[in-house]
């Protein structure tokens, strides 16, 4: 049996990976989560009974916990998703990101390097730290052109240079102490479990209210649009045939402005959930003051991933939002719980300056 720690597994991409693999009887899942606001047990509901999946609540700068865990259950990799991911609240809060996105991985490092170090044979030669990384690290793009493995770093929001800085820590954690490691910088996620502060489920939510929908500045910013268990499934992929120190980019082949996508999930809505009072629902686009630093442009170049290791995404936009939006719409209970913890839906990110 393979055993995985996996940190972050109540988030939205570590849990939807968690999930993937508790879907196969031959993996034991190691689940370290500090359950901040967007970690959410619901999300595990269907695996919290299950034997092979282990929950520890707790947080990747816990070296004491974190040697323990190692210790108790010698796990074959350790998958980090861990991190304070949105750009909006690293502009008011960006303490808590270089605390847990910074020192966080520095002391995860310091306790998977120390438990590696201890181990011998194949145990030790087969033994991956996979760092699950962002595009937003490579700043913003012109109106051509894609990031690739080798585009310079330049962040431009205190979460973007938060991860950067944790990119140059795993690295450094190769070069200088040998440690097995590989990295991951993907586009922009969607799909199940996404918590509701990000632009796909928060349009969603508000349309399926009659809100307005916010639009930042002129809608035109571009991303790359990644469905999660494309995602999941490079990560799978990396772990098992990726070269170690190497980085992979991940990415949907998905460019779409925001606008385009606010209105996508409006005609869905209007489809599959006909609302009369407010129809068409882009009627309720309303646009609002762009949030500091806003990057203009992401587009990844996944060729790496593809070609030398075989990956390849299996939903195009339109399958992988619909799957979403459809998903929303079945689970309100999920929604509903999610929603009714400290976060209502108001907007964030509007502090131009902030200790």
């Amino acid at each position: 049996m393979k055993v995985y720690l996996v940190t972050g597994g109540a988030g939205f991409i570590g849990g939807n990976f968690v999930l993937g693999l508790m879907a196969r009887p031959d993996i034991k899942v190691i689940n370290l989560d500090a359950l901040t606001y967007a970690g959410n047990l619901d999300t595990l509901a269907s695996v919290m009974g299950n034997p092979n999946h282990v929950f520890v609540e707790g947080n990747i700068g816990d070296r004491k916990l974190v040697v323990a865990l190692l210790k108790e259950h010698r796990p074959d990799c350790v998958v980090n998703f861990a991190a304070e991911s949105h750009v909006d609240r690293s502009i008011d809060s960006p303490g808590d990101f270089i605390h847990t996105n910074v020192v966080g991985t520095f002391e995860l490092l310091e306790s998977v390097r120390t438990h590696w170090h201890g181990l011998e044979g194949a145990a030790r030669e087969n033994f991956r730290f996979l760092h699950v990384s962002t595009d937003e690290v490579y700043g913003s793009l012109g109106p051509t052109g894609y990031f690739t493995e080798t585009t310079p770093y330049a962040p431009n929001s205190p979460y973007s240079a938060s991860k950067a800085a944790a990119d140059h820590l795993v690295r450094a954690y190769h070069h200088t102490y040998g440690l097995p490691v590989l990295t991951t910088n993907c586009s922009n996620n969607y799909g199940p479990y996404h918590f509701p502060e990000k632009l796909i489920p928060l349009i969603i939510h508000k349309s399926l209210a009659g809100q307005p929908l916010p639009v930042y500045g002129d809608g035109q910013q571009v991303r790359d649009w990644l469905y999660v268990e494309d995602h999941c499934r490079a990560i799978e992929c990396v772990l098992a045939k990726g070269k170690v120190g190497e980085v992979y980019n991940v990415g949907g082949h998905n460019e779409m402005k925001n606008l385009e996508v606010v209105k996508v999930i409006c005609d869905l809505l209007d489809e599959l959930v006909p609302d009369p009072k407010h129809h068409p629902r882009t009627s309720l686009i309303t646009y609002v003051k762009d949030r500091p630093g806003h990057d203009r442009r992401y587009a990844i170049d996944a060729g790496k991933l593809e070609s030398e290791l075989g990956w390849t995404p299996q939903e195009t936009f339109e399958s992988g939002i619909r799957k979403t939006v459809r998903w929303y719409l079945d689970h309100p209970e999920w929604v509903e719980r999610v929603t009714s913890g400290a976060y209502r839906g108001e907007r964030l990110g509007l502090s131009e300056s902030q200790g």
